[in-house]
């Protein structure tokens, strides 16, 4: 249950994927002078060495970020994150949700987030706790539940689970439910894999009969090695942002075919 670390995925297509479409909605939502509030339910380590051991051996962020980086103008959201990272911590650092999103969010914006994992919990703390983040040792979907609706209200849950607890696919179309119920004009984002074996479907279909507003993105491509089950990935986003299909299409267009 507590075995994965992305150190080994960092940077991935699937992170490129995930990381864009946040960096925009997080750059949506600070234009407006209002304050806001960014849940993550599984937050990671928050702050990636693409030049680790763990990184290097799958190999994953070479056909990830260092292709996609030129897909990308300058200033979109997501290459501003990253040039920060960089400027900040070093040529192979690589910014995951929680930095993406403390680097975009303003004084006034609260940062919640929860890590199980005892050594990434320990990194998060090291990493964002500098920023303000309010980092918890804690079930994410627990802490989602209990914060919601939050202070301020208005806002964006990140649930980005690695989906190596069982039942995780059948648990997250009711946890949604019940967070919908509670801040209904929440933006509720998450990301799943597109698997060779198909266990996401049930999954989305239980989603869309319950969200039939949602905006769904998807992206396929070859495993990254062999024998690898994931051949896409997926954003299922409640409540989305206006624009933000606009800038799918567009992510979508630079994607290898």
């Amino acid at each position: 249950m507590l075995s994965y670390q992305h150190i080994y995925h960092a940077g991935n297509l699937a992170d490129v994927q995930k990381h864009a479409l946040l960096a925009w909605m997080l750059d949506y939502l600070t234009q407006k002078d209002k304050p806001l509030s960014y849940i993550e339910t599984h937050a990671g380590r928050g702050l990636y060495d693409l030049g680790s051991e763990e990184a290097l051996k799958t190999g994953e962020a070479r056909a990830g970020i260092d292709l996609a980086e030129g897909w990308f103008p300058g200033d979109h959201p997501y290459m501003q994150r990253l040039a920060e990272t960089r400027a900040m911590f070093g040529a192979n650092a690589y910014p995951g949700s929680p930095l993406i999103a403390a680097l975009g969010l303003r004084e006034t914006d609260s940062l919640h987030l929860a890590e199980l994992h005892p050594q990434e919990n320990a990194a998060l703390q090291a990493h964002l706790g500098p920023w303000g983040a309010h980092i918890q040792k804690r079930d994410g979907y627990e802490m989602a539940l209990a914060l919601t609706p939050p202070t301020p209200r208005r806002g964006l849950l990140l649930i980005d689970p690695s989906y190596e607890v069982k039942d995780e696919y059948a648990q997250i179309p009711k946890v949604m439910g019940q967070i919908a119920k509670k801040w209904n004009v929440g933006i509720l984002a998450l990301w799943y894999p597109i698997l060779q074996s198909g266990a996401h479907v049930a999954m989305l279909e239980a989603l869309t009969a319950q969200f039939a507003q949602a905006f769904r993105h998807e992206l396929r491509f070859p495993p990254v090695r062999e024998g690898h089950k994931m051949i896409g990935t997926g954003m299922f986003i409640v409540n989305p942002p206006y624009g933000i299909e606009t800038e799918a299409a567009r992510l979508t267009a630079c994607f290898p075919k």
